[in-house]
């Protein structure tokens, strides 16, 4: 989920272009609506550095956010 933010749910193919313990950089192409790139960098255990760029249905997009982790997921 965290890959495809602009382009959620839909069946988009997919190349790993890094992959280690610390970071992931994945590139994607949405058939008829887009592509995009994700790097997902993983500062601590409690904070990810999220960057995403690409197309989305003829509009760039460029987005930069974190993610922390509060404490455990809720069912």
């Amino acid at each position: 989920q965290l890959i495809q933010l602009q382009h959620p749910g839909e069946a988009c193919s997919s190349f790993i272009i890094e992959d280690t313990a610390s970071a992931v950089t994945v590139q994607y192409t949405c058939r008829g609506t887009g592509y995009g790139r994700t790097r997902i960098r993983l500062e601590r255990p409690v904070l990810a550095q999220i960057e995403a760029q690409g197309v989305q249905r003829g509009l760039p997009f460029d987005l930069r956010t974190e993610a922390r982790r509060l404490g455990p997921c809720a069912n």
